[in-house]
């Protein structure tokens, strides 16, 4: 007898505005850049068994102070979504700049930086305390509780 291995498809992220490698539309980037500061559109699939919730990080690792630039923190969303939607069950970490809220990319004239928006599955249903999670601190609280990643990535520059 054979046996037949099948591996389970990875989770995958995906978004109705951002294609892999491609340049972020000026609508999601700053207001201060020229764009509208809104949120991408992401969605999710096959999401592995066991996955008790997700949290979305999108961090732009060219900036130039230590970790990386946060632009978006978002965790405890509900095991059930395959989007962010504003699920009111999610938290809204605090990004770089201080404040709990998205904020979109806005890189120094004349330079290209990359925005990696990450997704984690995780076998808990929540991690944090009533405090809203930077980005480093989240990334922290998720060290061995990752049961699957996917990553989506977009560039952006702002003419000089």
């Amino acid at each position: 007898m054979i046996a037949a291995v099948v591996a389970a498809a990875a989770l995958v992220l995906t978004s109705d505005d951002l294609r892999p490698g491609a340049t972020m539309p000026r609508v999601l980037m700053a207001t201060q850049c020229g764009g509208s500061n809104r949120k991408p559109a992401l969605h999710w699939a096959n999401v592995p068994a066991g996955v008790r919730s997700f949290a979305l990080v999108e961090r732009d690792p060219d900036a130039p102070v230590p970790g990386g630039f946060y632009h978006w923190v978002v965790y405890n969303i509900p095991a059930t979504a395959r989007s962010l939607d504003g699920s009111p069950a999610a938290k809204t970490g605090t990004s770089t700049t201080g404040h709990a809220a998205y904020y979109g990319p806005c890189p120094p004239p004349g330079q290209r930086h990359h925005y990696v928006f990450t997704l984690y599955a995780l076998d808990v249903a929540s991690v944090g305390g009533s405090a809203p999670l930077t980005g480093a601190q989240l990334e922290a609280a998720l060290r061995g509780h990752v049961v699957a990643r996917a990553t989506l990535e977009a560039t952006a520059a702002t003419a000089e």
